[in-house]
């Protein structure tokens, strides 16, 4: 390990020895002398903070201000003021001029915590402040110059935050310039004991106690917890146990009173020789094989569903499709009273000038839509099940309308049918408005 490197760990009180660890907290020294934006990816409690502090401080601006923002602890009405500033009348309650961060902070460092939180309107203001250094107060048409070094952070999974339209996708790659990656506390599995070393030293000290210890079976146990809090969370465990447990020695028994054995189920746990596994285990082993073939039939209907409707219906069918389309399409006996459209073959005898081996898929449905041809069938992915036509088909029609302001269009993907599927429904139950 470098000398640069334990010389910050040592400054922030950062513990541990994971590679991932070390490789994120080199990336943080190499690009501080640099001026260009840096996003923090991590779960809650890993300990992001650190790393715009270690930049800031290695970088020519550690002498100018250095601010904090938990972007998702400010309101969405006020944000913008607290951000850019606003002017005097700007707003109700506005009763003079203020300084938003970005002024303040000129020539130094802002860290925007939680940034994935931050509204689309705030986004916008944020995305022209990174590529221009530019940005208004509100309620003022003036434009003012900031010379801002932008760290942010998340917890959010951006990527997802994007196709849901939550996050914009210019402002996440103008952030993302460099990414810095904190891993979780379960998979920096050695420096769990010595992490509950350092905050029980603390913590004796701060309270004026002797330290608590581990014994071998303990630190076991805690190094095989999953910690979905992470660093925090343990650091809180240790507190705790510093104040309220009389004895020092901390015995497997009495984590297991503030950690439960229960929360260790998504953990892998070896198991004494000649034990067998889990129920968990394999349940879990019989669910993924499931869902793995289930792809993998879908796929290879969408391709044979696009042949048949490219062919009007008319190519003939190989024996591997035929079993693959009665594997999919035929209901179970139990599910056929309940289906909320039955598939089955008919023999197109008149269509396929005698040839009685060869079946096309017709569609029956128990609505009063029927299908004529293949150019009505949509396939449709990621179909949401927040709503079902099975049952009360016309409350749940105005529900989805009412949900999306009458958009007809967002209300039909809401409802997972095709938006002339819906224009049909709605002229059946006379909900044109």
């Amino acid at each position: 390990m470098s000398n640069e490197l334990q010389n910050i760990k040592n400054r922030f009180g950062i513990i541990g020895n994971f590679p991932a660890l070390n490789r994120a907290l080199e990336k943080s020294i190499q690009v501080a002398p640099t001026d260009i934006s840096v996003l923090v990816v991590g779960e809650s409690g890993v300990g992001k903070e650190f790393i715009p502090k270690i930049i800031h401080s290695e970088s020519k601006r550690k002498h100018q201000p250095y601010i904090v923002v938990n972007c998702g602890a400010i309101p969405e009405g006020t944000i913008d003021s607290e951000l850019f500033g606003h002017e005097k009348g700007a707003f109700t309650g506005a009763t003079a001029t203020r300084k938003g961060y970005f002024e303040v902070a000129d020539g130094g460092t802002i860290f925007l915590d939680e940034v994935g939180e931050l509204p689309l309107q705030t986004q916008v203001r944020l995305l022209r402040v990174l590529e221009s250094g530019e940005f208004m107060k509100v309620g003022s048409s003036q434009v003012q110059k900031t010379n801002v070094r932008i760290v942010a952070a998340t917890n959010v999974n951006m990527m997802k935050a994007i196709h849901d339209g939550r996050f914009r996708e210019d402002l996440f790659y103008r952030l993302n310039t460099v990414q810095i990656d904190m891993p979780a506390l379960r998979e920096r599995k050695g420096d769990i004991h010595l992490l509950f070393r350092k905050f029980a030293i603390d913590f004796a000290e701060k309270y004026r106690m002797p330290e608590l210890e581990l014994e071998p079976g303990a630190v076991h146990y805690i190094e095989n917890y999953t910690f979905p809090g992470n660093v925090r969370q343990l650091r809180n465990l240790v507190e705790q146990m510093t104040v309220v447990e009389r004895e020092r020695n901390v015995s497997v028994a009495k984590l297991t009173e503030y950690i439960p054995m229960d929360a260790h189920l998504p953990m892998v746990v070896n198991q004494p020789s000649g034990q067998k596994q889990t129920d968990f285990g394999n349940e879990r082993e019989i669910m993924y094989k499931i869902l793995f073939d289930m792809r993998n039939d879908i796929n290879d209907l969408k391709s044979l569903t696009s042949e048949l409707i490219k062919n009007r219906g008319t190519a003939d069918l190989s024996n591997q499709e035929k079993n693959l389309i009665s594997r999919i399409y035929t209901p179970e006996p139990q599910q056929t009273a309940n289906a909320n459209s039955l598939l089955y073959f008919e023999n197109n005898n008149n269509n396929n000038n005698g040839n009685q081996n060869v079946q096309n898929p017709t569609i029956i449905s128990n609505s009063d839509d029927t299908y004529e041809d293949f150019e009505d069938i949509e396939v449709e992915e990621n179909r949401p099940e927040s709503l079902s036509l099975q049952n009360n088909e016309k409350d749940l029609i105005v529900k989805a309308l009412e949900k999306h302001n009458g958009r007809r269009n967002r209300a039909a993907d809401e409802l997972g049918i095709s938006q002339r599927t819906l224009y049909r429904k709605i002229k059946q139950y006379n909900l044109e408005e």
